[in-house]
């Protein structure tokens, strides 16, 4: 791992999109008649149009004076660790006040949501309203209801040697906290964690993608709205702002995004000893086998790919792995469903989300045209670069050290790959770095059961893509490459807790045999209290011996 020193943060950002940018500052306004909105995408390029001439009066250099620095990020971490500090997050009372707050914000602005969400990647309205805002319902509604049990002390047994006494695992939140979210579910992988770490009791600053503009701008005003500003703060900007952020000493990161910037995330931390939490990514796998019933796996696998952002998702499939001879039936199957869900030309379904900025578009482009993988295309390939369009795209059997089976697709691209006997396929997941989720279809008990045991991966699904991560009584997280940590229902709860082990004695039953000087016969009854041997202990208190 590069050491702190040595990174150049606007490189390595500029990976994701070319984030390295000028601070920006947008206004968002809801859809209106009256008042348009003052962010709309034409071709590859972001264009502010006329909300009102004192919206967007800021000039850049009044910009430049109003960006989070070092200075200022350290002044905001002091606020809010006087907050944290006076006790206020701790209740629950202030815990469920936020929590309905941010389900009331959801009802009552989901139609701004959705909008926003339209603005940054043309997401589909029920495809924002699934993933995004009911899920965020969802994670709210769960912390509310089981916020009590999450928070009340956990009773464990003692051993004999501490009698008379009892033991308690307490949760305490653990302080001051920074979530740094990601862009292509901008709105639900901001909030997500935010819930868990108000459900735990923590102080926050949020920082959301600016690659998702729309929805950043919308969740600052929103949140600045709706909930308790001196303990919950959003902070806007790039790389510059993600910088200053990540140089204060904070009590707990969670990170949400590339895997080259993992690093980066993980060195920063690495400097006050922060525990993080990563969520990364990786290249999801999923093995095709011949014994299923194909028209329901080929839905479920364009529901598990470009029904999920256009593939712009950390548990998309990657690649599939099937058999030579069942490829072709499978490429077919694939071909019928996208014809049925995205019409004969989806470069103008309005189903289907766009590449989220051009830079990203290219990205892809490239690794389509590289030599070796532009002639094994056997399916789509149409793209449109003025509006950033790109269609799903079947590749059959490309190199295995092509740069699309090196690098996370992160689109509409998908690798079929095959091998003569499914089994081979075990080995061909496991030269890779672990995925954040893995897939498997068959109906063969003893497949699904080896693809289990010998495939490591953050999450797994069985004949069906994606839903895994819609349990709450699931972790969600990666391994390895993928990430580290988990979160989702009380494993968000726990993310953002301290685990602090409590042992409550009172000042009976003291026994001499604790305290020097070691007698004999205390050494013989400390022995046998250790060991847990009553007859011993028994022996030991009449000053008998065994022996």
């Amino acid at each position: 791992m590069k050491s702190l020193s040595s990174i150049n943060l606007s490189q390595d950002f500029s990976g994701l999109g070319g984030i390295c940018r000028a601070i920006r500052t947008f206004v968002y306004c809801p859809p209106s008649r009256a008042n348009p909105s003052p962010i709309s995408l034409t071709h590859s390029s972001l264009r502010v149009s006329r909300c009102s001439t004192s919206l967007l009066s800021v000039t850049m250099e009044e910009a430049k004076k109003q960006a989070l620095d070092a200075e200022k990020a350290a002044l905001l971490v002091k606020e809010l660790r006087k907050s944290f500090n006076s006790g206020r997050t701790k209740s629950y009372e202030w815990r469920a006040a936020q929590l309905q707050s941010i389900s009331k914000m959801i009802d009552e602005r989901a139609k701004d949501i959705i909008q926003a969400l339209q603005l940054d990647l043309s997401k589909p309205e029920l495809e924002a309203f699934v993933s995004e805002i009911s899920m965020t319902k969802s994670s709210c509604q769960k912390a509310l209801k089981d916020l009590k049990h999450w928070m009340a002390p956990e009773k464990v047994k003692t051993p004999i040697t501490t009698y008379p006494s009892s033991a308690e695992i307490v949760s305490e939140p653990f302080g001051v906290v920074l979530i740094i979210s990601t862009w292509n579910y901008p709105f639900l992988l901001s909030l997500d964690p935010v819930i868990g770490a108000i459900a735990a009791g923590n102080a926050i600053v949020l920082k959301p993608s600016e690659i998702a503009p729309a929805t950043s701008s919308l969740l600052a005003r929103l949140l600045g709205e709706y909930v308790d500003g001196s303990t919950i703060r959003v902070v806007e900007g790039a790389v510059p702002e993600t910088s200053a952020l990540l140089d204060q000493k904070w009590d707990k990161i969670f990170y949400t995004g590339s895997t080259r910037v993992g690093y980066i995330v993980m060195a920063a931390a690495a400097k006050h000893l922060t525990p993080i939490v990563l969520e990364l990514g990786g290249k999801c796998p999923a093995i095709v086998d011949s014994n299923i019933d194909l028209e329901v796996a080929a839905r479920r696998m364009i529901a598990g790919k470009w029904v999920c952002n256009n593939g712009q998702a950390c548990i998309a499939i990657d690649y599939i792995v099937t058999t030579k001879s069942f490829a072709p039936k499978l490429v077919d199957a694939l071909r019928l469903a996208l014809e049925e869900f995205f019409g004969k030309n989806p470069l103008e379904s309005q189903d289907m989300s766009r590449i989220v900025n051009l830079y990203h578009f290219r990205r892809l482009a490239k690794l389509l045209d590289e030599d070796g993988t532009s002639d094994k295309i056997v399916l789509g390939g149409q793209r449109d670069e003025n509006n950033l369009r790109m269609a799903p795209t079947i590749l059959l059997d490309v190199p295995e050290d092509s740069t699309i089976m090196q690098e996370e697709i992160f689109g509409p691209l998908l690798p079929i790959l095959t091998v003569d006997d499914i089994q081979d396929s075990f080995h061909m997941i496991n030269s890779k770095p672990k995925p954040l989720a893995a897939y498997i279809f068959s109906n063969d008990d003893g497949l699904q059961k080896q693809f289990v045991q010998n495939i490591s991966a953050g999450g797994m699904l069985i004949n069906d893509t994606v839903l895994h991560l819609t349990i709450p009584t699931l972790p969600f997280g990666g391994v390895g490459e993928s990430g580290m940590g988990a979160y989702h229902g009380k494993f968000s709860f726990d993310a953002f807790s301290h685990k602090k082990g409590v042992l409550y004695r009172g000042f009976k039953g003291d026994t001499a045999a604790r305290y020097p000087p070691y007698t004999p016969e205390k050494q013989r009854l400390m022995k046998a209290l250790i060991r847990g041997d009553i007859i011993g202990i028994i022996l030991a208190l009449l000053g008998w011996s065994k022996e």
